[in-house]
């Protein structure tokens, strides 16, 4: 399988199990919405909806594949996405702390960029 094909595969299988988590633990009127952009390669997932007056839109998990390489650009779960994905096989250098400032990543262990 393309390297690329393997990674949106990959990215949408790790985001559909947060999604399963997720709405076992929404409210009613608050929907897990997971979006893949396959053509522009932007994966998300998001509550959106209602709780009370309230409005709810929260990405939880953004991530992009740049360059052939797969960048965490929002992580706002308990998860290590990062090490999710190499266990998927995915080699750390092609795994990229987006939401690290760019002169932290060489001591993540994982890609630079």
């Amino acid at each position: 399988m393309e390297k690329l094909e393997k990674y949106r595969l990959l990215i949408r299988q790790l985001l559909s199990n947060h999604a399963t988590l997720a709405e076992n633990q929404t409210e009613e009127e608050i929907e897990c919405q997971l979006i893949f952009d396959i053509e522009h390669d932007h994966y998300q997932l998001l509550d959106i909806g209602w709780d009370g007056l309230k409005r709810v839109y929260h990405c939880f998990i953004h991530l992009d594949i740049k360059n052939g390489k797969i960048w965490i650009q929002r992580n706002m779960t308990e998860a290590d996405l990062a090490q999710d994905l190499a266990e998927m096989g995915i080699p750390k250098e092609d795994i990229i702390l987006g939401l690290h400032p760019s002169y932290k990543r060489p001591y993540t262990g994982y890609g630079v960029a």
